[in-house]
């Protein structure tokens, strides 16, 4: 950023970030007479949600048998639970920064390596030390996820399919957390966290086979690749002009716009969405969901169901299935009388 406060960088600053992984870039430009629908780098991104969805689901169905094998308090066991959230604020505040310099590949790349560590670490603890370090590494990795796969999405959809591609993402992380409470009802623990591995180590090979985001190669100044990179993932026939035009130009625009102040946030246009938006946020997390979820077995056992991990299975598929309707509903009736609704029955 330069001296005067504005938003615009040099060409020199843009040369220096470089995508992470080898095959973004100029691998594609070779390859630009093939195809590889956006459809299908959604798919292979999706296994990032579904981490984080196994992640949030993990600690239900293992609350007992790990406080029983390694002998810990409630109070430890609550520890190992929040673990994740703080490990996960510190991923989201790396995130952008990340992005900005290797790519939304390289990234994911990055996240998916504490992850896979942070399952290791937690199938092979004797006591609280590997615990909880893995469950730090863990949420380090799904906060990175949690910004990058959302923006990665938008950036390669076509815009009219921008809205059902985009709801993979919160279809995934529901469907990983069903995961986690389904498998946790017939594996081990130990078992479940070496499951807990296999998202991400399909991801990392997965991510060879994508292209990088065209916006972000055309952001970097990249404009061979981003012509590449887009026209792989709309096809050779396809005429990307007027798309490529576009993003130009959106592109020109955010590096010309200068930084808003932390004051400016005050202003009356600026004030009533913020509010609103955040909260929203906190209202969601204040209801509790988040611990619901993380604890659901216990919590429905102490309620006086017999098999609190079979009801916990329950709940999950309830949130995929409303996440489905969600989906279906989100382009028909609007974003704003969904929030209306949802808003009012916390």
């Amino acid at each position: 950023m330069n001296g005067d406060g504005g938003g615009h960088e040099s060409d020199d600053d843009m040369d220096t970030r470089k995508p992470l992984l080898a095959n973004t870039g100029s691998w594609w430009y070779a390859r630009r007479e093939s195809h590889v629908s956006a459809l299908l780098c959604t798919l292979v991104v999706a296994l990032g949600p579904i981490q984080f969805g196994f992640t949030g689901g993990f600690s239900s169905p293992t609350q007992d048998a790990i406080t029983r094998d390694l002998s810990l308090s409630i109070s430890e066991f609550s520890v190992f639970g929040s673990l994740c959230n703080i490990g996960a604020m510190a991923g989201a505040v790396a995130s952008g920064q990340m992005v900005e310099h290797v790519g939304h590949k390289g990234a994911l790349m990055i996240a998916a390596i504490p992850n896979i560590i942070g399952w290791l670490a937690i199938s092979l603890a004797k006591d609280t030390t590997f615990l909880y370090i893995g469950r730090l590494l863990e949420g380090f990795g799904v906060g990175i996820i949690s910004y990058t796969v959302p923006v990665y999405i938008a950036e390669i959809s076509p815009r009219n399919k921008r809205g059902a591609l985009g709801s993979v993402n919160p279809l995934s992380v529901t469907t990983g957390m069903m995961l986690a409470y389904v498998l946790g009802m017939f594996v081990s623990w130990r078992m479940l966290a070496l499951i807990g591995t296999l998202p991400c180590t399909i991801l990392i090979p997965g991510l060879f086979f994508i292209p990088e985001s065209p916006r972000w190669l055309a952001k970097m100044n990249k404009m061979d690749d981003f012509e590449a990179s887009l026209q792989v993932l709309r096809g050779s026939e396809t005429d990307i002009t007027s798309e490529v035009n576009d993003i130009k130009i959106a592109v020109a625009s955010a590096n010309k716009r200068t930084a808003i102040r932390f004051q400016e946030l005050n202003q009356k246009k600026f004030r009533m969405p913020l509010i609103l938006g955040i909260g929203l946020l906190v209202l969601q997390q204040l209801s509790g969901i988040s611990a619901i979820l993380s604890y659901a077995g216990s919590i429905f056992k102490a309620a006086g169901l017999t098999n609190g991990n079979l009801a916990a299975c329950g709940l999950g598929a309830i949130m995929v299935l409303a996440t489905g309707i969600t989906t279906w509903l989100l382009d028909r009736a609007g974003r704003r009388i969904l929030l209306i609704v949802t808003s009012s029955s916390l």
